[in-house]
């Protein structure tokens, strides 16, 4: 059987300085997947909270947390920059006004997204290290908001990336795949 946090998924992999690179033809599929493992990982992040308010920063929970930080310190900036980076200036190119007002408002809630991180990380940092402290109520802003951003942009923003035409979207996949696999 498995530990607490798991959830009938499989384990977490072990610790890596950077997330696989694929090799995808459709950027989105990407994007998606990325969303699917914010889902898991904020839900994780509240699991945590509660297991830790019962049993303390036990092993299982100094292994969640460390999955917590390496998700969200390496791969979710990642995710970020496909978006700002190359998603979001190639609709800007053909969406109108309001698909540009769904951009400016899902960058600026970046910005949020990381200042609520901020707050959370130094918890998640002494629980990974088996440390008592005091979770912060960004955890729960944190999770919730980042879930709903996520889902904001696959509502508003991912259905409008039909429209880019094959080169463009070749040229978005071989961003985020070389993104990924920079030294």
């Amino acid at each position: 059987m498995g530990t607490w946090y798991e959830s009938g998924m499989r384990s977490f992999p072990p610790p890596v300085t950077r997330p696989v690179a694929p090799r995808i033809e459709d950027p989105l599929e990407l994007l998606r997947a990325c969303h699917d493992k914010i889902r898991r990982f904020t839900a994780l992040t509240l699991r945590l909270r509660d297991h830790v308010i019962d049993h303390g920063a036990d092993a299982q929970a100094q292994e969640a947390a460390q999955s917590i930080l390496r998700y969200f310190e390496v791969a979710a900036p990642l995710h970020h920059d496909d978006e700002e980076q190359d998603l979001f200036p190639a609709l800007r190119v053909i969406g109108g006004a309001e698909l540009s007002d769904h951009m400016d408002a899902l960058e600026a809630e970046h910005l949020t997204l990381s200042a609520l991180w901020q707050q959370l990380k130094p918890w998640l940092q002494a629980t990974s290290a088996g440390q008592p402290m005091a979770c912060p109520d960004a955890a729960q802003a944190f999770a919730l908001r980042y879930q709903a951003h996520a889902q904001r942009e696959e509502d508003d923003i991912y259905p409008a990336a039909s429209a880019l035409d094959e080169v463009t979207l070749g040229r978005i996949s071989a961003a985020m795949v070389a993104r990924r696999t920079q030294a």
